[in-house]
């Protein structure tokens, strides 16, 4: 990890809590101003001003993700505050319902998840790629999952499956332009969406999703896993 990110622009999404909000905390350490995504400004405002009193700039944006008119008016609001983003981490998901009938898994739960997990992640890393390729500095960070052999939770798995895809497959269009796309899998954490029997605490996924944002050089489609990093 030898890049240094101070006075750069990051856009977490989901930042109000769990992971998002400690990824945000250890990007404001670094010196890195910060745009705080949540569903509502209000969800991210102490934290706003907790990252302010970092010596940071810091911004709030918010906007449901399964709206995509939301997500273009969030995206505004973003680029308007921070005059254009360098660093991106695309970590709000959805988990729709544990299916113990897997086999009647609605569509609705299909739809849902790739519209917050897949379609949002993509349109808003579409919004701020060609500045960044323009700026010829970049670092996309794609918030996947170590899920498997849940079909109860096949929504979910199969969304993160296609983000997995995405990542993989856009890559070698990167190299040489100085923007990194990697995927990041947190680990199975004790959060609203890990739950409360999860193996981790949500504190141990620093420093290790910072890496994708740190690392220098040609690492393109990448899957970082913050657990190798836990202290």
């Amino acid at each position: 990890m030898t890049l240094t990110i101070r006075g750069k622009w990051a856009l977490v999404t989901g930042a109000s809590r769990g992971i998002g909000k400690r990824i945000a905390r250890g990007l404001a350490d670094l010196g890195c101003n910060v745009v705080l995504h949540s569903r509502d400004a209000a969800h991210t405002r102490e934290l706003e001003g907790e990252l302010a009193g970092k010596g940071i700039r810091v911004s709030a944006v918010s906007g449901e993700l399964s709206d995509q008119a939301a997500v273009d008016r969030m995206l505004d609001a973003a680029v308007s505050a921070s005059g254009g983003i360098d660093i991106l981490f695309n970590n709000a998901a959805i988990m729709t319902p544990f299916r113990a009938s897997h086999l009647q898994t609605p569509a609705e739960d299909y739809r849902l998840s790739f519209e917050v997990n897949v379609i949002s992640p993509i349109r808003i890393t579409y919004r701020l790629l060609p500045t960044m390729l323009e700026r010829r500095f970049g670092r996309i960070v794609q918030v996947t999952s170590g899920i498997q052999d849940q079909p109860e939770l096949m929504a979910y798995a199969a969304s993160k499956a296609a983000l997995d895809k995405f990542v993989r497959d856009m890559a070698p269009s990167l190299r040489g332009t100085g923007v990194l796309m990697n995927l990041l899998d947190p680990g199975w954490l004790r959060t609203d969406l890990g739950g409360p029997k999860a193996p981790n605490d949500v504190e141990s996924v620093l420093p290790g999703a910072l890496v994708p944002a740190l690392v220098d050089g040609e690492v393109h489609g990448v899957l970082f896993r913050a657990q190798d990093y836990a202290r």
